[in-house]
């Protein structure tokens, strides 16, 4: 189950990705226009789509000749419930 969590924080762990979440969430969604806001190249861009895609946080949809990208917040909302169990957990570690 933890490296369910690992991989979503590893995933967000780019300051690329960050930037990229924002912009989808906020309502870009096709590379192209991504590409314009961030200072990385159309591969770049690529592999940060499908790392994203790929840990579950951003799905994408062909339209035509475009792919669309969406913010998975279902997978966030996951992420905050992850960390907020984390927050209280009364468990004691014995090394």
């Amino acid at each position: 189950m933890d490296d369910k969590y690992a991989l979503l924080f590893k995933a967000i762990s780019d300051e690329n990705r960050l930037k990229i979440l924002k912009l989808l969430i906020s309502g870009q969604t096709c590379g192209c226009t991504l590409i314009d806001q961030l200072p990385i190249t159309q591969p770049t861009m690529s592999y940060h789509l499908n790392l994203l895609k790929q840990s579950g946080l951003t799905t994408s949809k062909k339209e035509g000749t475009w792919h669309k990208h969406h913010v998975n917040l279902e997978v966030i909302d996951d992420m905050i419930s992850y960390l907020q169990a984390l927050k209280t957990s009364t468990s004691s570690c014995n090394l």
